[in-house]
């Protein structure tokens, strides 16, 4: 029986699914591929965050779980081939809970799925998340890009790491360079569930991640890994002289564990992410600092 199912995989401890922008790209061009290799599942809300995913799907259980497994051994093997990363996701675990239907429990997904970005402060709203449908669902104004079947087969290849061939042609590249969530994500069947625009923007607003944000929200900013990630190289350098942060000593290390929270207002959960380690090891490392 096709059902509505909250998707969630296990946070990244030490590594990240998405280390730049061209990885995320990827990862929204795998979730649009693999919306179309799977017509048994509608995808009707998804993010991508820098170490973990969610999605809302509407399938059967089995649909969904083959959904979810192709989508994470396609990016697998991109972050093999891209970074020499492997297995990346074994033991990454994966939640699929079922969504009832009453109790406005699909909208209470939906939204707890949309306001992951704001919750992790790196935006005020979903809709300036780009990773994701933050900026899908009551938008009058469609994003334009070319059509699919107006790129050569070797262009396709290139940009999507795929043949695409079963892609529909009529679909649209955005500017950034992957295919438009508006082409495959079911934003009519959302819009009923909220019915109004007020109605969606009242369950983001008292949702989970919007209270956590209120309760832990201390108005510092706040970066992405990935721009992190591109500035520590020439923080490493400018601070110590050395190439990696496993170079550094442990007093070292503590000091520029310390450098990235006073720089990038990062906690210790982001620190760990950058740096490539556990929580407990960062927070040990700062501790004897």
């Amino acid at each position: 029986m096709r059902k509505i199912w909250l998707v969630t995989t296990d946070h990244l401890e030490e590594e990240l699914w998405f280390r730049d922008e061209e990885d995320f790209k990827v990862g929204m061009n795998f979730v649009a591929i693999q919306a179309a290799c799977s017509p048994g599942v509608n995808v009707l809300a998804f993010i991508l965050m820098s170490n973990h995913v969610h999605f809302v799907l509407k399938g059967t259980r089995g649909d969904v779980e083959e959904y979810v497994g192709q989508f994470r051994h396609r990016y697998s093997r991109y972050m093999q081939h891209r970074w020499g990363v492997r297995a990346l996701l074994r033991g990454n675990g994966v939640q699929i809970k079922e969504i009832p239907y009453d109790d406005e429990a699909v909208e209470r997904a939906v939204a707890y799925v949309q306001m992951n970005c704001v919750a992790a402060n790196i935006c005020s709203h979903p809709s300036q998340y780009p990773w994701g449908t933050g900026n899908l669902f009551f938008n009058q104004t469609k994003v334009s890009g070319a059509l699919l079947k107006d790129l050569s087969a070797r262009g396709r290849e290139r940009m999507l790491h795929t043949n695409a061939a079963n892609l529909p042609g009529y679909w649209h590249l955005g500017p950034e360079g992957y295919i438009l969530p508006q082409e495959y994500v079911d934003v009519q069947v959302v819009e009923a569930i909220f019915r109004t625009p007020k109605r969606m923007n009242y369950f983001l607003a008292s949702s989970s991640k919007a209270r956590k944000k209120l309760e832990t929200d201390d108005n510092l900013p706040a970066f992405r890994d990935q721009i992190i990630l591109v500035a520590l190289p020439d923080l490493l350098r400018s601070l110590f002289g050395k190439e990696s942060f496993v170079a550094l000593s442990e007093h070292e290390q503590a000091e520029f564990m310390r450098q990235i929270h006073f720089r990038f207002s990062a906690d210790v959960h982001q620190i760990a992410r950058v740096c490539g380690l556990t929580y407990a090891a960062a927070a040990r490392v700062l501790d004897c600092g």
